[in-house]
């Protein structure tokens, strides 16, 4: 802490000691008040001026420190100089003292505050932003608000002093009228719970709800501002049209007929989306028939002198197609039909922000207007520009579905959750497979020892796996493909045959109107925390919308998009991502949620971790699975779960009851105390939570117990 803020702290030390070793307290009672009235009317009539300015500094004083007493100052406002200026000069002091405590509070604070929850400060700083006037006008209309605390936590935030001084202004009129109007009836007053008879409750109750019709009326303003220069339908014919016939937008519209809204979904390409069709469920499909031969190559393990098989790429591949065949009908336009809602296939442009042209597949159209829209046009791979990517063909996760032949020499450029669970499922499939990352590791977003272990197991499967390479250009020499990388400044080439491009995906904004309607996009569609886009009644939903690019949030995100699509202005909900879980589909399997340690430090989250081996499983010892761990972060002393990283077989189903504990707020104790089937491997779970117990034993008391049972054997 540098001078100025020590002398600063002093200062304000030695005047807050001053006013308690001096009792000052009591000449800021009611009744001390009362005795002396006659004396400060006296001095009010004689000296108007220099009565003003002495009031004025001691309000000023004993807000600006916090120091008790507002209330009685306030009463004595009125009971000098009368309710006009009383209410003038009791506004101006107090939003003064308030201003000045709130910029002590982030002189002396926001600094230490900065360095101790950064991450978490910068959530709250792009809150306040966005709606902290309105929040704290809502804190200021309510006077048995501690009105220190605002004062020292909004000090603490990157609010403007300007903008907190006039809200305050503003927001304690109404509080301060009714203090300085008691306080010209003080003579009457026996004592400040006087102040608060019923009718006064009553107002107070009243302000308590202003600030939601208050509310209402900003967002009507907003939204008036926002629809400027759009025609609204007299009529609408559908509650809702929804834009994608993915994860988000199949959910949208299911929970919309079940509501029986009238709803229409447009999708130009297949229902299901990339999971179905390109994502989750062919990778898992081909990962299955991966894992199945890696079984066989450690025959050993399991008993066996040897194991072989037979196959055909081609027929691994038709298997996945027949999985995505198998699972189609669960997503099929029939189902959804049957369900109530309006499936039509085409490409669906928004033109108003209650109208939707839908081009059909036949080249019809037809313009829909509807009370609101749901976007969830999904995301796409992401193709880097790099010289000669075009000249020598690339395969994505929308592409490599239609492989018919094993490519023998393949780079997957990408260390992420796809271009991992690619490189080790056709690396098992038999093609050399040179994984090719930027980063100075794989799985960039899970703790280091993760990330380590995976890279390991890649390479005992005979996966090259090359980090801190940057792919810099392809070529072809001599009918060759050869991928130019670059390597701590040296030039490395690698020759392939085919290469799969797995760094990420990127969200389908263009050709839906939201160049046309001026909507926000950055990587995705700009929403707030309700999804609404710059229109309060345009939604957006899934991988489009972000933050996370999963199916199940997706699916998640939806529940929100639909809700609050129809049912707002009468109720919405703020989507809640509070526990998100994930899971990478390599061996060893990787699953999390909430917090890892990675997270937990850049975040400045204190925590401590408690660890289980599952080498030491006896279902993991009986399977020949014994690998991986569970870690578990917790509050520092305490059993609330913080998040979980699971690393080991059948992680991704292992996580559930963890992401049950978390949003449910069961802690280890609990789920230490809940009975698991003996040989399972979710018994793991309990025996991470056995450790942390075994960590927190009250040692002094076991001591104590050793004694008893001692006496006890004589």
């Amino acid at each position: 802490m540098n001078k100025k803020k020590l002398a600063l702290l002093a200062l304000v030390g030695v005047v807050i000691g001053v006013y308690f070793a001096l009792d000052l307290g009591q000449y800021l009672s009611l009744q001390a008040l009362k005795a002396q009235q006659s004396a400060i009317a006296s001095a009010w009539a004689h000296n108007p001026v220099l009565t003003i300015a002495i009031y004025l500094s001691l309000y000023v004083i004993a807000t600006a420190l916090s120091i008790p007493g507002a209330a009685l100052l306030t009463l004595a406002g009125g009971a000098i100089f009368g309710l006009f200026w009383g209410t003038v000069i009791v506004s101006f002091a107090s939003t003064i003292g308030a201003t000045a405590a709130f910029l002590m509070s982030r002189f002396l604070l926001r600094d230490w505050v900065t360095q101790r929850f950064g991450q978490r400060l910068t959530a709250i700083d792009e809150g306040v932003n966005r709606e902290g006037a309105f929040y704290l006008f809502t804190l200021r209309l309510v006077p048995v608000f501690p009105f220190f605390l605002v004062n020292l936590l909004f000090g603490l935030t990157a609010m403007k002093a300007r903008t907190y001084f006039w809200v305050s202004q503003i927001g304690m009129l109404a509080g301060t009228l009714v203090y300085v109007n008691a306080g010209t009836q003080l003579a009457r007053l026996e004592s400040l719970s006087g102040i608060l008879s019923p009718g006064l409750l009553g107002s107070f109750a009243l302000l308590g709800v202003f600030p939601l019709i208050a509310r209402k009326i900003v967002e009507t303003v907003h939204a008036n501002k926002v629809f400027a220069g759009w025609k609204k339908p007299a009529r609408f014919e559908r509650n809702l049209v929804v834009i994608g016939g993915g994860s988000a937008g199949l959910v949208t519209s299911y929970i919309a007929a079940a509501v029986k809204a009238k709803v229409t979904l447009v999708e130009k390409h297949k229902l299901g989306g990339d999971c179905l069709n390109t994502g989750c469920v062919p990778s898992k499909a081909l990962i299955r028939s991966a894992k199945f031969l890696s079984h066989l190559a450690r025959a050993k393990e399991f008993g066996m002198q040897s194991a072989e098989a037979r196959f055909e790429f081609a027929e691994v591949m038709a298997r996945v197609q027949s999985v995505i065949k198998a699972i189609e009908p669960h997503d099929s336009a029939e189902r959804y039909s049957g369900l109530g809602v309006d499936v039509v296939q085409g490409r669906a442009k928004i033109v108003s922000p209650w109208e939707v042209d839908i081009t059909r597949e036949d080249g019809s159209t037809q313009r829909l207007t509807t009370r609101s829209i749901v976007i969830a046009t999904g995301a796409r791979p992401f193709v880097p520009p790099i010289p000669g990517i075009e000249e020598v063909g690339y395969l994505t996760s929308d592409n490599v579905w239609e492989l018919r032949e094993l490519p023998k020499r393949l780079i997957v450029l990408g260390g992420g959750p796809i271009g991992a669970e690619m490189t080790q499922a056709f690396s098992r499939l038999g093609a050399q497979v040179t994984q090719v990352e930027q980063a100075e590791r794989i799985m960039m977003r899970e703790d280091p020892e993760v990330s380590a272990l995976v890279a390991q197991r890649f390479r005992s499967e005979g996966v090259s796996v090359l980090l801190r390479h940057r792919a810099r250009e392809f070529v072809i020499e001599h009918g060759e493909k050869i991928l130019i990388a670059e390597h701590e400044e040296q030039e490395v080439r690698i020759p392939f045959d085919a290469v799969l491009v797995a760094v990420g995906r990127a969200a389908n904004l263009k050709g839906f109107g939201l160049e046309e309607l001026d909507i926000p996009t950055a990587r995705t569609v700009e929403t707030n925390e309700f999804l609404q886009t710059r229109y309060p009644n345009i939604y957006a939903a899934g991988d489009v919308a972000g933050p996370f690019q999963f199916t199940h949030t997706a699916a998640h995100q939806a529940w929100y998009a639909a809700v609050n699509a129809l049912f707002d202005p009468l109720k919405k909900f703020k989507a809640d991502y509070a526990v998100i879980p994930w899971a990478t589909f390599v061996e060893p399997e990787v699953a999390r949620v909430g917090l890892n340690e990675l997270e937990a430090k850049e975040k400045n989250v204190p925590y401590e971790v408690t660890r289980y081996g599952i080498d030491d499983l006896d279902r993991a010892i009986a399977d020949s699975e014994a690998h991986g761990f569970i870690k578990v972060l917790t509050v520092p002393g305490k059993d609330r779960i913080l998040g979980v990283t699971i690393v080991g077989e059948h992680a991704g189903d292992l996580i559930a009851e963890y992401v049950l504990a978390m949003k449910q707020g069961i802690g280890l104790n609990k789920i230490l105390g809940t009975i698991h089937i003996y040989p399972t491997l979710a018994e793991a779970n309990k025996y991470v939570a056995g450790n942390w117990k075994k960590a927190h034993a009250p040692q002094q008391l076991l001591a104590w117990v050793e004694r008893f049972h001692t006496w006890r054997r004589g």
